[in-house]
């Protein structure tokens, strides 16, 4: 637990996604969750628009934590998450946005932890 979804501009082939979720597994310790518990999915070729202009490189990143968060991990992992997006699909931080979900109740394997 956590979720991180990318909702993101351009086409992300199975290569990136692997390195992407590679390295975002690992940044995952900045919040101080484990990689063997991290999901992560991918929304390639969406349309966004920032500012009144559609992003030719541009994303949507959600970040799902299960307990509470904690605004410096927050601000650490969202210039991490910056920082790989940037190298492995050319996305600039400035079109880069990321949200954080924080949720008491995360359900897995049948129970709730």
């Amino acid at each position: 637990m956590p979720f991180i979804n990318s909702k993101v501009t351009v086409p992300v082939g199975p290569e990136t996604q692997e390195k992407i979720k590679a390295e975002l597994g690992k940044a995952c310790s900045i919040i101080g969750k484990p990689e063997t518990y991290v999901m992560i999915g991918f929304e390639d070729g969406y349309s966004l628009y920032f500012a009144g202009e559609k992003l030719e490189k541009g994303a949507y990143i959600s970040v799902d934590v299960y307990g509470s968060g904690n605004s410096s991990a927050f601000d650490k992992m969202t210039a991490k998450i910056c920082e790989i997006y940037e190298n492995e699909l050319g996305i600039p931080g400035n079109h880069i946005y990321v949200e954080y979900r924080t949720t008491p109740d995360w359900g897995w394997n049948g129970r709730n932890f």
